[in-house]
């Protein structure tokens, strides 16, 4: 089975994917780092001068019940870029925030190292309200655990083993007196967490606790063929999964598989999306069947986004099922993408479907909603999604394709690039330029030093049209798929593959209402720049009879401007862009269909 890579060993190269990573990581690095602290030296009883003008607001506000949370999130963005890059600054600089939660830890007592007072936990015992300290915790908890992991801190392990003597004695104090607390609190994320410590250290206080948090309701329910999740909030039940995908990971015992895809099945199988992948309405799973319904200016929250992304690279891990690479693939480019400021880096919680709707960007230091340190975290897993290696078959899957490179061993280095031609403003005539103007054209380099034998899968996308075209040195070779993948299997030593997917428009439509449709080119969404649904005139659902494709050269992240079309055949024609490409324009996904006479 497909097992993920060593983070240390692939990083992105130059392309679009690369770009929204780095705008991101300049902002990892803006942030203040004792801003980031505040609320742990406030709770610390650490002094600090500053006016509270100065610190950050939002969910980070010292006088928000989620306060600290950010942190987390932080430190496992910043340990993935570590890990990557050898990022000696971001390593710097979470080195010193762990060392002053070291010192958080010591001055509460030495164990308890949440943002937020232990009588919230209080709370959670005589069942009164209060808001999610269990995640709270969690982002903590698992921003120290990815610290340990990937940026090599072992003080971040020490935090946790003193943090987890607490969580031992709480947890177990609960049992007797009200088991319900445990479950409480958005404590989806506990039962992930424990596991991966339990799997990272062999420590069995850990498993203890894993144990502890794996009796929720939502896996007898989902058992018993029932629907849990239906106008249910959605963020607060994906983690489950996750927890259950980690517990098989480290047991192998059947019964987390089946529940995990249990849960895929009832999010996923069993509900559509919308065309951009999104499945819920506020932060709630919309029902089967009822999608139109729900279309508004608060659908796609974007913590489900990235968190079904997480449960499908778990999936996919499982069983080799290309279908969750093609999940994960649709979700980077409309929801990834679509979600994050590409000028500031900024998230939208929420990606609008209605007509004539517009992105509502966060602030860099007034907001820090849940959809905030979610996309920090997401646009530093690219490469992990990239490549995959199958050990027993020695095979590597060319899982997403996004420009980046891949050191297999001291041996083997392999790379994959969008295949096009770049210029610059002296650029001149060049006799042998094949014009390549598709970001689907894609070359893989294998750099061997010594030759060595190896499967290649390369994925092929859902979305393909015809025949894919593929080639070793120029010599084309068979591409005929299984399970979603072509498969070179051949000594390598210093190797070019080029590969084209065709790819063509498509429309689709929403199950209640499907009046309504939507353009794709691909994987990538068409928003229309436009500011209300003015209908599309279209013959027989044929994209081409009302949009057409429209190209100019840049000078920017492709030298050919890629997937923007123009209305034809319209009494109004417009623009339609990638909806990743939106940015402050009012735009239109969704459009009446109407009958070209």
């Amino acid at each position: 089975m497909p097992t993920n890579i060593n983070a240390q060993n692939a990083h992105l190269l130059p392309g679009l994917f690369k770009e929204r990573s780095d705008v991101n990581r300049a902002y990892l690095m803006e942030l203040k780092t004792e801003n980031l602290l505040q609320n742990f030296y406030l709770e610390a009883c650490i002094r600090t001068d500053r006016d509270i003008t100065e610190m950050h607001q939002g969910w980070e506000s010292p006088t928000c019940q989620l306060r600290g949370h950010f942190l987390g999130h932080w430190l496992s963005a910043a340990a993935m870029l570590v890990a990557q890059n050898n990022d000696r600054e971001l390593k710097a600089k979470l080195d010193i925030i762990i060392d002053e939660l070291e010192r958080c830890q010591k001055l509460n007592g030495g164990r308890w190292i949440g943002s937020v007072p232990e009588k919230y936990f209080e709370r959670l015992e005589k069942n009164e309200y209060i808001w999610s300290p269990q995640y709270t915790l969690h982002k903590t908890l698992l921003g120290l655990y990815h610290s340990a992991m990937y940026a090599k801190n072992d003080k971040a392990l020490v935090i946790l083993s003193n943090a987890a003597d607490w969580y031992l004695d709480w947890t177990a104090d609960m049992e007797k007196k009200n088991p319900h607390a445990v479950y409480s609190g958005e404590e989806g994320g506990m039962l992930e967490v424990w596991a991966g410590l339990y799997q990272l250290t062999n420590d069995k206080r850990y498993l203890t606790l894993a144990e502890r948090y794996s009796h929720p309701s939502i896996f007898k329910k989902l058992e018993d063929n029932g629907d849990p999740l239906s106008n249910c909030h959605a963020n607060a039940s994906i983690p489950w999964a996750h927890g259950a995908a980690k517990m098989y990971e480290i047991t192998g015992d059947e019964k987390w598989l089946r529940r995990v895809k249990l849960f895929w099945n009832c999010a996923v199988n069993e509900r559509e999306a919308f065309c951009t992948g999104g499945q819920n309405s506020g932060e709630f799973w919309i029902p089967p069947h009822k999608l139109g319904m729900f279309i508004g200016e608060r659908t796609q929250e974007f913590c489900t986004v990235y968190n079904m992304v997480r449960l499908g690279d778990y999936l996919f891990r499982f069983t080799g099922d290309s279908k969750y690479l093609d999940y994960i693939e649709k979700n980077l480019y409309n929801g990834f993408l679509a979600q994050q400021n590409k000028f500031t880096g900024m998230p939208a919680y929420f990606l609008p479907m209605k007509s004539g709707s517009t992105k509502k960007w966060g602030s860099k230091t007034h907001d820090f909603w849940c959809c905030h340190g979610t996309t920090v975290q997401a646009h530093t897993i690219y490469p992990e999604l990239c490549w995959y290696e199958d050990n027993d078959r020695n095979r590597l899957f060319v899982a997403q394709y996004i420009n980046s490179e891949y050191k297999r061993s001291e041996n083997v280095t392999v790379s994959q690039s969008v295949d096009m031609k770049y210029y610059n403003d002296g650029a001149t005539f060049d006799e042998h330029d094949d014009s390549r103007m598709n970001r689907w054209y894609i070359k893989l380099t294998v750099r061997a030093k010594k030759p060595e034998k190896f499967t290649l899968s390369l994925r092929v996308p859902e979305w393909v049209k015809g025949e894919p075209v593929v080639s070793v040195n120029g010599e084309n070779v068979n591409t005929a798929a299984e399970n979603g993948f072509i498969d070179i299997d051949r000594t390598w030593e210093n190797d070019t593959v080029n590969i084209y997917f065709p790819s063509a428009l498509t429309v689709s439509t929403l199950p209640d209402m499907p009046q309504l449709t939507a353009f794709s080119e691909g994987p990538v969404v068409l928003a229309g720049l436009c500011e209300k649904d003015c209908g599309i005139y279209m013959d027989n659902d044929a994209p081409d009879s009302a949009i057409t494709y429209v190209t100019e050269h840049t000078y920017s992240t492709f030298p050919w401007q890629q997937s923007v079309y123009r209305t034809i055949n319209q009494p109004e024609n417009f623009d339609l862009i990638p909806v990743y490409d939106v940015t402050d324009e009012k735009y239109t996904v969704y459009f009446t269909k109407k009958k070209l006479s």
